[in-house]
């Protein structure tokens, strides 16, 4: 018991390095034809693909017309700052605070950074469990 406590104390004082800054915007997750109706210049627009299919996730009210399959609901929060490619575990453990509460997730990688998504009427509860396990919530930035 001792030892789960120490671990716990010392992983919330490493979560209390990072910040994270929920974002004002609602997004779909989608299954498009193609990207060629997309502007992929607008902000929280992230694509995928792969020998089977173009993925998409973009705010809901830009979601083109040649989309096959789409979820809506979708709202984010991203991890603050620039991430180096060494750190390990960051996601992973928000992954598994949240999984704990329930929460499932899509999370989103760019270069700089990581993006965690959760269906909508999870966002402000997946928010609040992070702030009890010791991470900074930041003001959301409206887009």
């Amino acid at each position: 018991m001792i030892i789960w406590e120490e671990e716990h104390t010392m992983n919330e004082q490493r979560n209390l390095n990072i910040v994270l800054e929920p974002l004002d915007v609602r997004l779909s997750v989608c299954k498009v034809e193609d990207y060629s109706g997309i502007d992929l210049s607008r902000p929280f627009c992230f694509t995928g693909t792969t020998d089977e299919e173009y993925s998409l996730v973009c705010p809901t009210e830009t979601v083109p017309a040649n989309t096959t399959e789409r979820d809506d609901g979708w709202r984010a929060f991203r991890i603050v700052g620039i991430l180096d490619f060494s750190l390990i575990g960051i996601l992973a453990k928000i992954s598994e605070i949240l999984a704990s509460e329930g929460i499932g997730i899509f999370a989103v990688s760019t270069y700089n950074t990581d993006y965690i998504l959760t269906k909508e009427d999870c966002f402000d509860r997946a928010l609040e469990t992070l702030r009890d396990s010791g991470y900074k919530i930041k003001e959301a930035k409206c887009e």
